[in-house]
């Protein structure tokens, strides 16, 4: 799928790939809160209306992912943000896993389209100015771990 045409007009066409990202911050948000087995949220999300028009694998890439490297995506971004981890919203814990996840792992997809889609769902799911605070941590990570193409792109 073109990456461009994936965030072409986010709130108007919600993608495959970004409905993925929705159901994983489900997910991730379940697991968060409950500490339920991955397999158990996962297993319960593939049942829940519209998961069909989801990219399944992004979603079991995402949720499964973020899940197993959850210690290692914190370290990432502690040293980022102004409070411990445990004080952010679950939805913006959930929402930060996710898109440090893909800035680090999922290189193919540009460090905008990541970025844009962690504010999209943070603009939808988390609280008023919520999606600043995902912005602005993400764009320092997005210095670090995407230097290179960041530098490209200039």
């Amino acid at each position: 799928m073109n990456q461009k045409s994936e965030h072409a007009n986010p709130s108007k066409s919600r993608t495959p790939r970004h409905r993925a990202r929705e159901f994983a911050l489900q997910g991730i948000y379940q697991w968060l809160l409950n500490h339920e087995d991955a397999g158990v949220i996962d297993a319960h999300i593939r049942n829940a209306h519209g998961f069909d028009k989801a990219d399944a694998g992004h979603f079991d890439i995402l949720l499964h992912g973020a899940i197993r490297e959850v210690q290692e995506l914190r370290a990432v971004i502690t040293p980022l943000i102004d409070r411990s981890i445990d004080q952010l919203s679950p939805i913006e814990h959930a929402v930060l896993l996710i898109g440090t996840f893909e800035l680090k792992n999922l290189i193919e997809i540009p460090y905008k389209v990541v970025i844009n889609e962690a504010v999209e769902l943070t603009k939808s799911f988390g609280g008023i100015d919520g999606h600043k605070y995902v912005n602005g941590v993400l764009d320092k990570l997005a210095a670090a771990l995407r230097a290179t193409e960041i530098a490209a792109g200039r």
